[in-house]
């Protein structure tokens, strides 16, 4: 059995609400996505979100699941290689300027966004993934602006 992953925590013992973000390397050949999705189908792991990058010859993919342990250990046991790294999950609110909004907060903030993409398939509603520069800042200064920041525990389900 998979071990359970806790939320994150500061210094001063506040929970910082990060997901985490599997990479997966791959060939940047035919079918390479096709048996990633299976391996992960076979154990019953929904992919949330994913982005992929052009490497030339290779391929990163960038993944969030509802399961990251079990994704982790059966990409492992495929015999991917992955690297884990932590992101920020921000529910978009309602409206057209959904995404405006969280970007002026994150200037605001001095914050900046290296990557983003969409998450799928989350009862909360549509959400995007950001990779920024300093997480605790963004995840503070989001939820004082009432933007809903989810955890990995959210994902789950």
């Amino acid at each position: 059995m998979a071990m359970q992953h806790q939320p994150f925590e500061t210094a001063e013992g506040h929970s910082v609400p990060l997901v985490r973000q599997v990479s997966v390397f791959l060939e940047n050949r035919p079918g390479q996505l096709l048996r990633l999705t299976q391996i992960l189908d076979e154990q019953d792991v929904k992919i949330l979100g994913l982005s992929q990058v052009d490497a030339g010859d290779s391929a990163v993919v960038r993944l969030v699941f509802d399961r990251t342990d079990e994704a982790l250990e059966a990409l492992r046991k495929a015999g991917f290689a992955v690297h884990v790294s932590e992101i920020i999950v921000v529910r978009l609110g309602p409206g057209k300027r959904a995404m405006m909004n969280i970007w002026s907060v994150l200037l605001m903030a001095e914050v900046n966004v290296a990557y983003t993409y969409p998450l799928l398939f989350l009862t909360a509603g549509p959400c995007l993934a950001l990779c920024v520069d300093s997480a605790e800042i963004a995840i503070d200064t989001l939820q004082r602006r009432n933007f809903e920041v989810l955890g990995e525990a959210d994902l789950e389900g």
